[in-house]
């Protein structure tokens, strides 16, 4: 498993984007900090929420063995830090995290108007035999 959290600005909010390689499989996270954030908060809220944190659905991708030089490896943080952006892997995951999510609001919205409806028929049904009845 290989984990990497990107801290950046993104007017008007600092946001936290998570990306998590399991198995080949890449899943994303977005987590909007607000104020910058400083290293020892970001460290907490890794500790305290990551368990919590909803992924968006596995996308397959290739991952790549790391370099053993340790001067390469800095070199490559140093690139990847300097580096803008999100990988496109990571926003199609984001973008079917967001489709999801979308599907399923829409069927839970669906599903209270429906209750909803039936609660006002019971009601009006009740009221109908209530008048039959007489006093």
């Amino acid at each position: 498993m290989n984990i990497n959290l990107t801290v950046f600005f993104e007017d008007p909010f600092w946001v936290g984007f998570f990306e998590r390689i399991e198995d080949g499989k890449l899943s994303v996270c977005k987590v909007t900090f607000g104020a910058e954030p400083k290293d020892y908060e970001v460290w907490g809220f890794v500790l305290q929420h990551y368990y919590k944190l909803v992924f968006s659905p596995s996308v397959g991708t290739e991952t790549r063995q790391a370099a053993d030089n340790p001067k390469r490896r800095l070199r490559n943080a140093r690139k990847y830090l300097v580096k803008k952006g999100i990988g496109t892997k990571s926003q199609q995951a984001l973008q079917k995290q967001r489709e999801e999510m979308k599907t399923e609001h829409r069927q839970t919205s669906r599903e209270e108007r429906e209750a909803e409806a039936q609660r006002r028929f019971d009601m009006k049904q009740a009221k109908k035999k209530k008048k039959r009845r007489g006093h």
